[in-house]
Formats: structure tokens, C-alpha cells, sequence
């Protein structure tokens, strides 16, 4: 069922971590645009409204004047030169983060193509855990997978095998 309506296993797996932990009557503010996975989440009947795309290591007033009950951030601090300076201006009890963990075998990404698109910050998990700390954050749950590419090679072999991605849910400390 999933695999026919969620664009990749990524999606699949961040949303049944969020519906363990978020019930869809709690608000939610996205960090970042509006992307196919607030349209998931909108469609799964949770209240989400995005950032509108600020430079959050500059400016973080969306996040610091919030109603919303919940953040979440999907693959957005890898981007950013000061998540450590984010986290600290969420206001809000519970934080939903997931971020992309650092491959031994693979450099980080950095588009060819947009300036905005390069991980600045690719976490090994001791490492989200410790900054979540250090920021007021206590993990209650997380979660980690693997990201397969249908590819031949030693990389993809490798990813099939190699956790990719690393899914927390935390609580104000």
C-alpha cells in the first residue's frame, strides 16, 4: 500500500514515526518550504504550516513566534551552519527531527547545480544526540534505515546495508 502512495521508503517510515508520537490534533510547523512530505502529512489529517523559506541561520523569527505544539525538520539540518542556534529558538514541548547520516564510504552531498542544496552538516547519530542535549532536548524515541538504490557497485551493495537515515522524536528537556 505504501510503496503505491508515498514517493520512497523514506516517506514511508517518517510518517508512521510521526503518527507513533504525534497525535493529528497537535499543530505542527514544518521547517522548510512546503514540500511532498507536508502534503503527506496534510493529507494524513495533521495541521502543518511550513517556514516560507528564510534563511534560518540568519533569521529564525518564524520558529520563535509560532503557535504550533510540535516542529518537525525532515532533512533540514544537515543544511544549515548552526542547527545547534535553531534548536535552541524552538519554543515548542516536542520536536520531530530526521536528518541524514554521515556514509563512511560516500563524501557529503553537495549539488553541482544550487548553491542551497549541500549538506553542510552530515550527523553521525552520537552526534544528533549530543546537540539535542546540549539544546534543551530529551530523545524519547528514535530510529534509523537503510536507503537502497537500485544500482550495481560496492556503494549500493553497501547501502543496502549501511543506515542512511536517523528519525528522532524528543521532548523539552
Amino acid at each position: 500500500m505504501y510503496e503505491k502512495t508515498y514517493p520512497n521508503k523514506r516517506f514511508k517510515l517518517t510518517l508512521q514515526f510521526l503518527q507513533k508520537h504525534i497525535d493529528t490534533s497537535e499543530t505542527i510547523l514544518d521547517l522548510g518550504v512546503k514540500n511532498p512530505l507536508s502534503e503527506i502529512m496534510l493529507n494524513q489529517g495533521y495541521s502543518v504550516e511550513n517556514t516560507s523559506g528564510i534563511d534560518l541561520d540568519e533569521d529564525r523569527s518564524e520558529i520563535e513566534n509560532t503557535s504550533a505544539q510540535v516542529v518537525t525538520a525532515f532533512e533540514i539540518f544537515e543544511h544549515l551552519l548552526s542547527p545547534y542556534e535553531v534548536l535552541k529558538s524552538i519554543k515548542t514541548d516536542k520536536l520531530v527531527i530526521s536528518v541524514p547520516l554521515k556514509l563512511w564510504f560516500a563524501a557529503a552531498y553537495r549539488s553541482k547545480t544550487d548553491m542551497r542544496d549541500r549538506h553542510f552538516h552530515e550527523f553521525e547519530a552520537w552526534q544528533l544526540d549530543w546537540l539535542l542535549e546540549k539544546t534543551g532536548w530529551r530523545i524519547k524515541d528514535s530510529q534509523k534505515w537503510t536507503n537502497p538504490v537500485n544500482k550495481i557497485g560496492l556503494r549500493p551493495i553497501l547501502r543496502r546495508f549501511t543506515p542512511r537515515y536517523y528519525i528522532v522524536y524528543a521532548e523539552r528537556a
